[in-house]
């Protein structure tokens, strides 16, 4: 029984996480150009905060969803603030021309890591996503187990973080094929698409 849970809170983690948005871009550069330290904990900030939304949902606390999406507005100018930002600076920033990956630094990938989990977690609809795809897979029962639940949770970070080793992966086979050119345009054009989805959120805003 539990092992279901475990098992559709993975394919939950996975479903969510899987459109590739901002945050897979900015994960995916940060392979290409800094490693695959960098990319595991950006990918790895993004399945902490689908991890807090999937507790939220499958607890049912309705108070913390309602609140969440009440405050929609504060959020969203928050995370679309953020998305220009980060895709201003990555616009602009020349790759390193050494090809090994940096040092290790704890304050470096702490910050990539909040980062993305900042991004995502500043995105309210993604509670309403979870609470769909909970109810589709007929999840709501969890409310009356905190076992059931807590396990579901657990799966649901697997899941996301599985789609995020597999990102990484990927673009890490293809890192040493790029030259110093080359990922000075991939860092224009990631820091274009991070940007641009900034400005596209807060256009969409209802001031």
């Amino acid at each position: 029984m539990y092992g279901t849970y475990l098992l559709k809170g993975l394919i939950v983690g996975f479903v969510i996480a899987a459109p590739v948005g901002p945050i897979g871009v900015l994960c995916a550069k940060r392979t290409l150009t800094h490693g695959r330290r960098a990319g595991f904990f950006s990918g790895m900030g993004a399945a902490t905060a689908d991890a807090i939304y999937g507790f939220v949902a499958a607890f049912g606390l309705t108070f913390i969803s309602n609140f969440l999406i009440g405050h929609q507005f504060w959020l969203r100018l928050a995370g679309g603030t953020l998305l220009c930002i980060l895709g201003t600076r990555t616009l602009i920033a020349a790759p390193p021309r050494e090809r090994q990956d940096p040092p290790r630094s704890a304050k470096r990938y702490a910050g990539m890591f909040t980062s993305t989990f900042f991004l995502t977690l500043t995105n309210p609809m993604t509670i309403l996503s979870f609470a769909a795809v909970f109810i589709g897979f007929g999840l709501v029962a969890t409310r009356g187990s905190l076992v059931s639940a807590g396990i579901l949770i657990v799966g649901v970070f697997l899941g996301s973080a599985l789609w995020w080793l597999i990102l990484v992966g990927i673009f890490s086979i293809f890192r040493r094929r790029f030259a110093h050119h080359e990922l000075l345009w991939v860092n224009r054009i990631a820091g274009a698409i991070i940007a641009g989805s900034g400005i596209l959120a807060l256009l969409s805003m209802e001031w």
